[in-house]
């Protein structure tokens, strides 16, 4: 008994004690608040233009371009903007964003560059950088590959209570880190936030946005275009019966060979409700609110370039063409949601929707799903991570002879076989002719990476407007926001997904948010429910609780949309536009196109040595309808461009060719291998599954 006694007397000292800390921490917490609002007091009368100025004098006291290597990652961050960097393969581009902690916004300027090679993140200082802002867009150059181009972007008081929206537009070389203005003739795109840009050819396509004004969200439909070798915008006027997207932010716009294509997005559009819904009749009255709408249809933006012999300053022909709705969107429809552009295809990721809505806020689902949108089959496919293979122990008579021995015998044959394509011979004559090969230095794999990155076989936290974007075929997911009662977490860690293979979701790194300060009605709220669990320990005794919360998909959250005002309703509207059965007739099914197709296992590599002569046929007939001789190209150009069809061919595959391995490996079938290939030697591994 006296055993007992003491017991519960330790359990008890450990759990005043632990309360004793928790109420420091808490009265620490309301410290911080209370600071921050007496030095956050008069933010709502603060000039938003003399605050912009002081960064400005404070940034030009920056010398030169400066680049220093940071002991830890960037602050967290959200609505800023990430990109692979366009002139160099082992670098990410970082910048801007905002970060609010419940009670104070705080706007960031800084470049951040990841070294994906070295794990390494580096800060970039210069005399001419952007002002802070967050809500900006940037896209690469396209002819101008190496540059980066940016415009617009938002900036507000501590307490958003009052907006600035930026109309200036940038470029920066990744190279040199390198920012400058570009200053045009003529009009110029309004100021605005949440637009999206991309590119096509010498072109830089801007699209849509909002702009907050003293009383309301203003939402924007106009596109321009910007040409990088005449230096000017271009706003082109649409015929009025020209049907072209409503009015929107927060969509998707990604490159096209032919211009550029559009999905979804958000907006909120005015609706008229009953005033005094208890009222009977006319009594009732009626009022206007803005009412959220989720975009859910798909648009083609066709740019035909001007004639050779036009003037310079010749604008190009745009045409909006309204697509079908996408087979197998992601359902429920949701916003925040993020896409890039890889291979032909779009990677979707997170979102959120709002499922109910009442006096303490909204309930809202996020997602944490990953999907690929085919762009010409204009259709959704899941993506989910698969555990790595194990890999078959080859026979001795395939040990003798390595992977990459096989490689190089395989690429010293394509050679001769582009040779003799090119000298005019015939295939046979392929194996009598000599090639004066030199060896390549193979990198050394015995390399290590800097450190080992945890692997997980779930994708990140549930979350919405992510930043995401895609270097050698790895998708990199980083930040993005989670909301749970009052609280709004911004999530400060990286993520790396190998496209290709699938085989798990690396944490690069991940922080806890510790910014938050939040509100007196917070603070009340945890003391209540302190009250609470203090009450239910007395009644329950010794009951222990976990140690960490479980995730929470649906929550409650009081959504910082600027939108005090406003009536934002349950039933969201989805402008689907077209019957269901229209989203049927967009799933379009794999048709032979007459190429050769990948087979299960197969990577890119083996896929081109088994079609190599067939992606050469392919080539040859294409060049001569484009009236271009095949002799006029070199056996090296002859066979990148072959690989090229071949890897693309491979890619607008990918979602089929996976289901189907994942079909034949539930069957027991670990890889599938032609007799035709295995041939007499018995050298079968064209289909192995690396």
């Amino acid at each position: 008994m006296a055993k007992d006694k003491k017991g519960k007397s330790d359990t008890k000292k450990a759990k005043l004690a632990e309360k004793k800390q928790k109420q420091e921490k808490k009265a620490q917490k309301k410290e911080k608040t209370k600071a921050s609002k007496v030095e956050g007091s008069d933010a709502e009368d603060v000039d938003l233009d003399a605050v912009l100025a002081e960064y400005k004098k404070a940034q030009e006291e920056f010398v030169k371009v400066t680049e220093t290597v940071s002991e830890a990652p960037p602050k967290p961050r959200s609505s800023s903007t990430l990109l692979a960097s366009p002139s160099n393969s082992n670098q990410l581009l970082l910048f801007g964003g905002e970060t609010w902690n419940g009670a104070l916004a705080s706007f960031y300027n800084d470049l951040n560059i990841y070294y994906t090679d070295r794990d390494e993140w580096h800060c970039v200082t210069s005399p001419n950088t952007p002002l802070p802002r967050s809500g900006h867009a940037w896209c690469r150059g396209g002819n101008q590959k190496d540059s980066v181009f940016l415009f617009g972007g938002e900036f507000s008081s501590p307490k958003q209570g009052t907006f600035y929206h930026y109309n200036d537009f940038w470029r920066l070389e990744p190279s040199s880190r390198e920012w400058t203005r570009i200053e045009t003739k003529g009009k110029t795109p309004p100021a605005r936030s949440g637009h999206r840009m991309t590119y096509y050819k010498n072109y830089i396509i801007l699209y849509g946005g909002f702009q907050d004004t003293s009383n309301q969200t203003k939402y924007l439909n106009d596109l321009w275009l910007y040409d990088t070798q005449n230096f000017f915008w271009y706003s082109p006027t649409l015929p009025p019966a020209q049907l072209k997207p409503d009015a929107r932010s927060s969509f998707t716009f990604l490159p096209h060979e032919q211009g550029a294509v559009l999905f979804g997005g958000y907006s909120r559009v005015k609706t008229v409700v009953s005033a005094n819904k208890s009222a009977k009749g006319a009594s009732q009255g009626q009022r206007n609110v803005l009412k959220p709408k989720i975009h859910e249809d798909c648009f083609f933006l066709r740019i035909t370039q001007p004639a050779a012999d036009s003037p310079p300053n010749t604008p190009p022909n745009v045409r909006w063409e309204k697509r079908k709705k996408p087979a197998n969107t992601p359902s429920p429809a949701r916003v925040g949601t993020t896409m890039t552009y890889h291979k032909g295809r779009g990677i979707l990721f997170g979102g959120v929707h709002d499922v109910e809505q009442s006096e303490e806020g909204m309930e809202s689902e996020f997602f944490n799903q990953l999907y690929a949108w085919n762009i010409e089959r204009n259709r959704f496919f899941p993506l989910a991570l698969r555990k790595p293979r194990a890999q078959k122990k080859a026979p001795a008579s395939e040990q003798r002879v390595s992977r990459r021995g096989r490689a190089q015998a395989n690429e010293e044959e394509l050679l001769k076989q582009l040779a003799a394509l090119q000298a005019g011979s015939s295939l046979d004559e392929a194996e009598a002719m000599e090639l004066d090969i030199k060896t390549k230095q193979e990198p050394d794999e015995s390399e290590s990476p800097a450190r080992e990155m945890p692997v997980s076989m779930e994708f990140p936290h549930p979350r919405f407007n992510a930043q995401m974007t895609v270097q050698d075929d790895v998708l990199y997911i980083y930040g993005g926001t989670f909301e749970a009662k009052d609280r709004e977490y911004t999530f400060d860690d990286l993520y790396a997904i190998d496209l290709g293979k699938m085989d798990g979701c690396k944490q690069v790194f991940k922080r806890e948010d510790d910014t938050w300060v939040g509100s007196d009605d917070e603070d009340d709220e945890d003391e209540e429910e302190d009250d609470e669990e203090d009450e239910d320990e007395d009644e329950e005794g010794d009951a222990e609780m976990p140690d960490e919360e479980p995730e929470v998909l649906l929550s409650p959250s009081k959504r910082k949309k600027k939108q005090v005002d406003e009536v934002s309703l349950a039933d969201t509207d989805s402008s689907t536009g077209d019957d269901v059965s229209e989203a049927d007739t967009a799933a379009t099914s794999v048709v032979d196109d007459g190429l050769p197709h990948p087979r299960p296992f197969e990577s890119r590599r083996e896929f081109f040595v088994r079609t190599s002569n067939e992606w050469q046929e392919v080539l040859m007939t294409s060049l001569r309808w484009k009236g271009i001789q095949p002799e006029s190209l070199t056996v090296k150009e002859i066979k990148t461009k072959a690989f090229e069809l071949s890897e693309e061919k491979w890619w607008d595959c990918r979602e089929e060719i996976t289901a189907l391995e994942d079909e034949q490996e539930a069957a027991g079938i670990g890889e599938v291998v032609s007799l035709a290939d295995k041939g007499d030697t018995g050298a079968g591994g064209a289909g192995r599954r690396r």
